[in-house]
């Protein structure tokens, strides 16, 4: 069993949990570099809104740019009078940049 099979694994039970949810869905993946996350609406199968760390020129490491990520996309979807979302953490442990992810996407205002 080596890391991505693991993930696989992972991921399918997640996605097995989530089949019938009527929230949106905030999709987390994670590059060797970058952070990406999309608000997914399963319903009509489009995103709703996207952010991610491309154009962050900080010097803040990658869990510290994770949490910026989260606040963003939390408040790119209040402006959309979204409030609860269901967390895809798309099979990734939840610890280090995608735990910074959800903490800072709860901090500004969104719940899951």
């Amino acid at each position: 069993m080596n890391k991505e099979s693991s993930r696989a694994r992972r991921h399918v039970k997640i996605r097995a949990r989530m089949r019938n949810n009527e929230k949106p869905r905030l999709i987390v993946f994670k590059s060797v570099r970058y952070n990406y996350v999309q608000l997914f609406d399963d319903k009509t199968g489009k995103v709703i809104v996207a952010s991610s760390d491309i154009k962050d020129n900080s010097k803040a490491n990658k869990v510290e740019k994770a949490k910026a990520v989260g606040a963003d996309i939390a408040k790119k979807a209040i402006e959309k009078n979204i409030t609860e979302v269901a967390f895809d953490r798309n099979g990734y442990k939840y610890h280090g940049r995608i735990k910074a992810l959800a903490d800072g996407a709860r901090e500004a205002g969104l719940k899951f």
